[in-house]
């Protein structure tokens, strides 16, 4: 019972304070709360993507579809972090979001490689900022946040960089005439 006691002890009275918060360390909460903000920022590029390759005179439905998608996967990747920081005990701060470009044409690249390089480049800094956040966890001896980055975004995040890679690889080699339609059709069907 005097262990029971201890514990009862630190149960906060307090009706602002979280009553689940169990060792999770300011610098994790924070950190989460910095990765949230990357999945909605990623997620509002991917939007814009999906917008610019949508209009009537881009016309790529398979490349709108796919950023789609890719818009809504990652806004669920910043929910799922929510979720997560709410279930610690900690407090969801959201923050500002950066204005993403409309305009995705590359004179020498083409839109469709151009789009895919920048997305390439997001998933891979992502991944870095993924790692910083389960590096954060195991400094602060949080075994319950780096497994859960483990098992919920790292190995997903690699998956995403290879098939992004070969998309990046393929276009590379299409050029930007008649085989950049093909592609976009195999992302449509």
């Amino acid at each position: 019972m005097e262990e029971i006691g201890k514990e009862l002890a630190l149960i906060p009275t307090s009706p602002d304070l979280s009553l689940g918060r169990q060792k999770y360390a300011d610098e994790c909460e924070s950190a989460i709360n910095q990765q949230i903000n990357v999945e909605y920022n990623n997620s509002y590029v991917y939007h814009a993507l999906f917008a610019y390759f949508d209009r009537d005179n881009v016309a790529l439905k398979g490349l709108a579809k796919f950023f789609k998608e890719s818009s809504e996967e990652e806004r669920e990747h910043a929910e799922k972090l929510m979720e997560y920081q709410n279930k610690r005990g900690g407090r969801v701060k959201l923050q500002s979001l950066v204005m993403p470009p409309s305009e995705f044409d590359h004179p020498e690249k083409g839109e469709a490689l151009h789009a895919m390089e920048l997305t390439l480049a997001l998933e891979k800094l992502t991944n870095e900022k993924l790692i910083q956040l389960h590096n954060i966890a195991e400094n602060c001896n949080d075994a319950q946040l780096a497994d859960f980055i483990e098992s919920e975004f790292l190995g997903e995040q690699v998956a995403a960089i290879k098939k992004i890679s070969e998309y990046v690889a393929q276009l590379r080699r299409l050029g930007k005439g008649h085989g950049v339609w093909h592609f976009d059709q195999m992302l449509l069907h």
